[in-house]
Formats: structure tokens, sequence, C-alpha cells
């Protein structure tokens, strides 16, 4: 049983893990009402406390178009603050797990973004979680940060959730059809996570989302469909196509293909991450469903 440090466990993957990973562990998990990374030597000072095997941080300022217009504020939170914690991690024996995001990229590869390509992000919001990244391998090289992309969980609503709830109103659902990526379950995550707590497995660069490529329409309507054979969504309307140049409330610039393999991760674990369509599948059942 390790004692796990959950930073951001009021998030969608924070959440996920503090209660998927109390079963098995000893769980420490801080919310933003705990453990504010606007506070860095606070927090590192609670890490180095706990005295954790591992410690998660999934915290972060997510909001890429306040991150635009916050610019200090975010880059203590997604880059000072990384650091922070890597190096109390360190002091304490710890590995750190720092989760990252698909923005750190350009978008403009037209193939999978793989662990080793170079970052470019096109966004404040990337510059600070590629500074983060940086700050935690700069820490120590054990640590290991892990990017995913467009997470879903039942922890907290998310865009496929927002498209289900507005079909089942009656309502119209518009998706942007020209921005592609890979889903990534909150189950899944987790799951590929515990073996990064095994202290044999290497440090550095992860990639960890379902396998797959899909734009937010294609998202969308597989969760109409999988909702509508599962009998809790009427046969209705497919969803209808935007541009993401249409979405006129967007400050931030946004990387258009963001889609990752995942082989360092597979490799651990011994078997590809599941499809993003059987984890739609899975998630629609589990929660919209009751399981049938």
């Amino acid at each position: 049983m390790a004692r796990i440090v959950i930073l951001g466990a009021g998030g969608r993957l924070g959440a996920a893990l503090a209660r998927d990973y109390a079963t098995d562990h000893e769980v420490i998990a801080w919310g933003r009402q705990t453990a504010d990374l606007g506070d860095p030597v606070k927090v590192a000072n609670m890490v180095r406390q706990a005295a954790p095997d591992i410690v998660v941080n999934s915290a972060a300022m997510t909001n890429v178009d306040e991150c635009e217009t916050e610019r200090t504020k975010s880059e203590l939170v997604n880059a000072t603050a990384p650091g922070a914690v890597a190096k109390a991690a360190t002091d304490v024996g710890a590995r750190l797990i720092h989760i990252s995001t698909d923005y750190v990229f350009s978008g403009e590869k037209k193939t999978p973004y793989a662990e080793d390509d170079e970052p470019a992000p096109v966004s404040w919001y990337g510059e600070t979680k590629w500074a983060g990244e940086r700050a935690v391998m700069d820490a120590d090289a054990r640590h290991a940060v892990v990017r995913v992309s467009w997470v879903f969980g039942p922890d907290r609503d998310s865009f496929v959730d927002k498209a289900l709830q507005t079909a089942m109103r009656g309502e119209r659902v518009k998706a942007v059809a020209d921005k592609w990526s890979s889903p990534s379950y909150t189950a899944d995550i987790g799951a590929a996570l515990k073996v990064l707590m095994n202290p044999g497995a290497p440090g550095g660069i992860y990639h960890v989302c379902n396998s797959g490529i899909c734009t937010w329409l294609d998202w969308a309507a597989e969760a109409m469909a999988v909702a509508e054979r599962a009998g809790i969504l009427a046969p209705g309307p497919k969803p209808e196509p935007l541009r993401l140049a249409d979405i006129s409330a967007m400050v931030a610039r946004r990387p258009v293909h963001t889609s990752m393999t995942c082989r360092r991760v597979e490799e651990l674990l011994g078997r590809p991450m599941r499809p993003w369509q059987e984890a739609v599948a899975d998630y629609v059942q589990t929660r919209y469903a009751g399981g049938k």
C-alpha cells in the first residue's frame, strides 16, 4: 500500500483518481481549497510534511482563454508550482506524476504526436504547461510527465456530457468538425497511471489517452448513437457541424490536430490503450444507462 498525495482532487481527473486509488492505497486528496497552486511554497511544504510515496498533480489552470488574459496567475499555477512540487517530492523520496496536456503541441502535424515530438504551443496555456513539464523534469529525472487530451469522466461534466444532455432536452447538438484529438476516459487514465507508480518504471514523458482520432462532432455523434442504442435517448437528428473559426467567444488560439500515440505507457502496460469508441460506450452505459 502506497501513500499517494493527489493535488487537484476536486477536478474531473483528480476526483476519479482519489476514488479509484483509495481501495488499495492510502490516499491524501487535496482540492484547491486545501492546496492552491497559486501558493507554491505552501503546497510544496504540505507535500514534504505528508511524506508520500507518490504525488499526482492533476491541478492546473485549464481555462485556455482565461490563461490568455491572466498570464501571471496561469504561469504561477501551471509552471512555477509544478517545479516547486517536484522538488518537494524529490526531497522526501517520492515520485511525481505530473499531468500535462496535448496543448503543448502546435497542432500542425497531420499524424499523431509521439512522446519525443518537440512541443510548440500556440497559446499561453500551452506555453505555461510546457514550462511546467520542463520544471518537473529538471527537478528529477525519475518524475513522470503525463500528457492527456479531451478528458471525460463522471466526476465533472465535459463536452460529451453537455452534448448528451442537450440532445436529451430535445435540442439540436452542434459540434466542431475541424479539430482533431484523442478522448481520454478518466477510468483508463487511472489504470494506466498505476504502472508509473512502480519504482522501476522509467521517468520522463508519457502520453495517456484512448486510441484513435476524432473530432468533437465525431465524439458527440458516437455518444448519442450509444445512448440511442441503450434506449436513454430517443432517435433524432445527427449533430450539426461547426467550424472552429465560427466560435467567436474563443480568445486564445487552439491547436487543430493534437491526437497522440501512447507507445511508452503501452510498453509498460503490455497492451494498447483501448479505442475511444469503446471508452465512450463504457462511460455512457455506466453513467447514463445504469450499466445495462
